[in-house]
């Protein structure tokens, strides 16, 4: 079977990692990617559900991929496909809508692949790759739809995750981002009846990939902060040039009340002293963080204490979200609603403060040698990531500096409000 292909994906790195599995899949049979300005005879939409706007914006793009294409069967899958699967056939031009992602290599199949891949080789049109490590989520925090429209919690097995990595570092990447709906829970389901000697963990699997041959580093997505352990933090500390010295742990409040009405498992100190550790333990560590304001009985006080435990802890960068109810989870349906004015006003106040963390976190990192992985060159200038998650830039001197892809260690000479120079 062959044909053109258009895909288009919203919400995570999990997100555009099924994706990829799917557009590599139909690749091997013959479809090829759209052009810009072609049609295409088969279009792929990956949706998400995580807010409101993610719903809406899954439905514009389908409505849209529709009117540019409007002879392609469109199929829809994601997390808002296995929600509201019924409001996705109703939208024109959708054909089929995949509410089960377990389901994807029987999809495969069905348009004439034999050989179903066991993972992905890189990530098209990127520099920086991900690798799905596990996928569902055993918690069900009171805002959060997504353990139930991702329920079914499974690690992939540590072989086939490092074969995955070492094809992605010999094609050429350089660096590759561990991702999961529930990353610090990998290896949970393998550990039923084992003795704890015996325990698959992620920073078992961690301390495997940076074992691996090859000029390349490692780097975690999104990691709840208690799951951050003193045997995942011992191996970052061991690999300093493979594992990147940077975490993005979840905080969504600072107030120990609202952690509660959540339904988050820790407290406040407990995320403080976490911090700490990582501090003690890593060199100059970056940590960047996701918060909800307006969560539903959020006072002023509650509120202040976000800012105050931010600011403490002195994270990089902070993902600022308004409180979105979702229909059929408990947060939706709680008291205390809080007004959009108040939640816009906090978002506004808390963006402020992460301008202020982060031009510290970065005249911090002046005089420092950071590793920097080469994703644009313009006009003579070379910019990338920093291993601390921070865009860098420096003069491509010679030719040797005129790639992207590569990592090169930078001398940091001075920063400003977003970038660092060396």
């Amino acid at each position: 079977m062959t044909g053109i292909l258009k895909t288009v994906t919203l919400g995570c790195k999990v997100n555009q990692y099924e994706t990829e599995y799917l557009r590599e899949g139909l690749n091997s049979v013959g479809f090829r990617d759209a052009v810009d300005g072609e049609s295409a005879d088969l279009c792929i939409v990956n949706t998400c559900t995580v807010t409101a706007e993610g719903d809406a914006k899954s439905r514009q793009v389908i409505r849209k991929m529709h009117r540019a294409n409007p002879a392609a069967r469109i199929i829809v899958m994601g997390c808002y496909a296995t929600r509201a699967p019924q409001d996705i056939h109703q939208l024109p031009g959708v054909a089929e809508v995949v509410t089960d992602k377990r389901e994807l290599p029987d999809m495969l199949a069905r348009f004439g692949v034999i050989d179903i891949p066991n993972g992905i080789s890189g990530l098209h049109g990127r520099h920086r790759a991900y690798v799905k490590v596990q996928d569902g989520c055993l918690l069900k925090c009171s805002y959060c739809i997504i353990p139930y429209v991702r329920p079914n919690f499974q690690s992939r097995p540590t072989a086939d995750i490092l074969a995955e990595v070492q094809r992605m570092v010999d094609s050429g990447y350089r660096e590759v981002i561990l991702t999961g709906i529930h990353l610090g829970h990998y290896g949970v389901d393998f550990n039923h009846g084992k003795k704890k000697t015996e325990w698959v963990r992620l920073s078992t699997l961690v301390d495997r990939i940076a074992q691996l041959p090859g000029d390349f580093r490692v780097r975690l997505s999104s990691i709840e902060c208690t799951e951050v352990t003193r045997e995942l933090l011992d191996v970052m500390r061991q690999f300093p040039n493979k594992i990147a010295p940077h975490l993005h742990v979840c905080l969504q409040s600072g107030s120990d009340k609202i952690l509660r009405g959540m339904r988050r498992r820790w407290s406040v100190q407990r995320i403080l002293d976490r911090c700490q550790l990582i501090k003690q333990t890593l060199y100059r560590p970056a940590l960047t963080t996701d918060v909800i304001v307006g969560f539903p009985g959020e006072s002023a006080d509650d509120f202040q204490d976000t800012v105050d435990v931010c600011r403490e802890i002195g994270f990089s960068k902070i993902h600022v979200f308004p409180f979105s109810a979702r229909r059929g989870t408990p947060a939706a349906e709680f008291p205390d609603q809080v007004t959009n004015a108040v939640k816009a006003s906090r978002v506004q106040v808390l963006t402020q403060v992460e301008s202020e963390l982060k031009r510290a976190y970065l005249q911090s990192l002046v005089g420092q040698r950071l590793q920097v992985l080469v994703e644009e060159v313009a006009a003579g200038v070379s910019a990338g990531t920093s291993c601390r998650y921070v865009r860098v830039q420096f003069p491509a001197a010679n030719d040797a500096l005129q790639t992207t892809g590569i990592l090169r260690d930078v001398t940091v000479k001075h920063a400003d409000d977003s970038s660092l120079y060396g």
